[in-house]
């Protein structure tokens, strides 16, 4: 089942619960018995979006990996509007699989205003366009199987559970199957597909969770090739007591900036 099936099942699920009330993720796009969190926050996200005025794009997105969200079992996308306003809209959405909340996020979203203030971004990045994925083979019992969906190609950081010094990513990431378009929801799920940049430092297998997770969109950005690369950079800027605080940039195939990431890790070691 591609990324563009199951946004459109979240769809379906958002405008009409009566003949679609919950939704299912094959083990395919899971990591381990768990779905991967990138789809989980897609889904959510696109759940909301159905809620929201068409005049309103999504500024920023506050999402909190609650508790386990199970592949191949149903789960239902609860979703609240908490203020709307006449620039912005809050809205609130949460995941429930067995009656327990696998994932709650807030998004904010706001139409675009004339204003006195405008600073152009100036962060870039030099990286060369890649020619080909350069990652995590498809591995049986040890690569996320979600990862068959995407291309990696790293420039800068080493493998999970290497031994590795550093504590930072650089790479290229893409669709394998372009989808029909590239959505803000598939960008919520492309950015989650690197593994935490502290993964590398651990010689020996762990377990590892994001806590908590925000995205600021920046806007306006202009539409993208669904075959496009996307540039991705991310650091640690601590890491103590079996959590990590990492931060990261994201730019078009073009160079643009269009998003900024920032996560907590849980690390099981």
């Amino acid at each position: 089942m591609t990324i563009d099936e199951l946004l459109e099942k979240a769809v379906a699920h958002s405008q009409d619960a009566e003949n679609h009330p919950n939704m299912t993720i094959p083990k395919q796009w899971g990591q381990g018995r768990t779905v991967f969190g990138g789809l989980s926050a897609a889904v959510a996200y696109m759940a909301i979006k159905q809620k929201i005025p068409e005049d309103r794009v999504m500024r920023s997105f506050n999402c909190n990996f609650v508790g386990p969200l199970t592949v191949e079992e149903p789960f239902e996308i609860q979703v609240e509007i908490l203020r709307q306003g006449k620039n912005a809209t809050q809205a609130l959405g949460r995941i429930v699989q067995n009656q327990k909340t696998s994932l709650s996020c807030q998004v904010c979203f706001g139409v675009g205003r004339k204003s006195k203030i405008s600073v152009e971004n100036s962060d870039i990045h030099d990286m060369p366009l890649p020619k080909k994925a350069m990652f995590l083979p498809q591995i049986p019992k040890i690569t996320p199987k979600f990862l068959r969906y995407y291309q990696l190609s790293s420039v800068e950081g080493g493998l999970p559970f290497t031994g590795s010094k550093k504590s930072n990513i650089k790479g290229w990431m893409r669709f394998k199957q372009p989808p029909k378009q590239i959505s803000d929801a598939h960008l919520i799920s492309l950015i989650d597909a690197w593994p935490p940049t502290v993964l590398q430092m651990l010689r020996l297998p762990a377990p590892a969770s994001t806590m908590s997770w925000n995205i600021e969109f920046i806007h306006p950005h202009q539409d993208f090739n669904p075959s496009d690369w996307f540039a991705f950079q991310a650091t640690t800027r601590q890491a103590a007591d079996g959590y990590a605080h990492t931060e990261g940039n994201i730019w078009d195939q073009s160079g643009k900036l269009v998003a900024l990431s920032r996560q907590t890790v849980g690390i099981f070691d």
